[in-house]
């Protein structure tokens, strides 16, 4: 499958045509960026570790009930995926109080919650991704009161399957960003990517930040980090084979 046309270029992919309009090449860049876009900088080596991570992870949740965009790998840094149109909306799903969290309620960072928390914020750079509840994202028309139940459904379902697979790993699941998106016949699937740069994953021993947070906050090691977690989800993968 070859790229035609670029039609997009995000903070960390481009997006290219193919001759099947319902399938796209999703190539991953090295380009970092955080605060809305406010710091940049490159991280050497991310986006060949967070197409590989992402692709794994997808078809992990597939073969878990959770349909995803992910069609095959084609090389280090690009992935063939299924087309849609992104429901603007940002799903967060948190296990421990961490960034804007703990920020935002005043609480220190490390609360283990009961249960996950969900969070919404609306899709919009210019606005800064500002949350928003359902009733919102209804009054806006950013998506049906049914489509909002199932991006519920499946983004605890992710949860549910990516703390498990992590903490075999020696990894804890801190928080993450999903994205989903409407297929041609309006189906919802997960979309966009599972990474270091949408995760925050702790080391369960220790409490060292494995992701993009060592960008965000200066505390460098940026790449040390990546190649980690990357080697031990390979390493965990090489185990369950």
């Amino acid at each position: 499958m070859e790229k035609l046309s670029q039609l997009y270029e995000g903070k960390a992919k481009k997006v290219y045509a193919t001759e099947d309009p319902d399938l796209l090449i999703v190539s991953y860049k090295d380009d970092a960026t955080a605060f809305n876009g406010l710091k940049k900088g490159t991280i050497a080596g991310k986006g060949v570790i967070n197409n590989r991570m992402s692709n794994e992870l997808m078809q992990m949740l597939e073969r878990e009930g959770v349909p995803t965009h992910f069609v095959s790998q084609l090389s280090e840094r690009d992935t063939l995926v299924r087309r849609v149109s992104i429901v603007p909306l940002e799903v967060i799903i948190r296990n421990i109080s961490a960034g804007s969290f703990a920020k935002n309620y005043g609480v220190e960072e490390g609360i283990v919650f009961a249960s996950p928390t969900i969070e919404f914020s609306y899709k919009n750079d210019a606005l800064g991704d500002p949350l928003l509840n359902e009733y919102h994202a209804l009054a806006l028309g950013l998506a049906t009161k049914e489509e909002i139940e199932d991006i519920k459904r499946y983004a605890f379902r992710v949860n549910d399957v990516l703390k498990r697979f992590w903490l075999s790993c020696g990894v804890t699941l801190v928080d993450f960003k999903l994205e989903f998106g409407r297929t041609a016949d309006g189906k919802i699937i997960l979309a966009d990517e599972i990474s270091p740069d949408t995760c925050r994953l702790w080391d369960t021993a220790t409490g060292t930040k494995l992701d993009k947070d060592r960008f965000r906050r200066d505390l460098g090691g940026v790449e040390e980090a990546y190649s980690e977690i990357m080697g031990r989800l390979e390493k965990n993968l090489e185990v369950t084979k």
